[in-house]
């Protein structure tokens, strides 16, 4: 019989990106669209945006985490898995909930990239004006 690995999951988004993220007991690894986090994200910045929720509930090395990202360019992508892992880390300890409710990790940043309007250049810019 085949041995069941326990698993669990999320969803997190930002912009325009969608993560779906497992965690499971494991060593440490990190993979993302089935690549290296280390290759897939160029900038330590977004590595460090990925790491924050397992930093702050001192669990680096201790969980596999598998993601899967659709979607937006890689900061938003980095947000989204870090707002799974957030919520993952949640449903298995509870107690966790007031530290990442407190370092704002819980809450889905719903700021969008606002629409180009007509008979503008962008969404707020207007043509410069000229009298004559």
């Amino acid at each position: 019989m085949a041995k069941k690995t326990e698993y669990w999951s999320a969803t997190g988004r930002r912009k325009t990106s969608t993560a779906s993220v497992r965690l499971k007991k494991g060593k440490g690894k990190i993979i993302i669209n089935n690549c290296d986090y280390n290759d897939y994200f160029g900038r330590d910045i977004s590595k460090m945006i990925m790491k924050q929720p397992l930093e702050l509930a001192e669990a680096i090395g201790e969980y596999d985490i598998y993601a899967n990202v659709k979607g937006g360019g890689l900061s938003g992508q980095a947000g989204a898995i870090r707002l799974g892992i957030a919520r993952i880390l949640v449903k298995m300890n509870a107690d966790l909930r007031i530290d990442l409710k407190k370092a704002g990790m819980l809450t889905r940043d719903s700021r969008e990239v606002e629409r180009k309007k007509y008979g503008q250049p962008g969404a707020r810019k207007k043509f410069q004006f000229s009298k004559r």
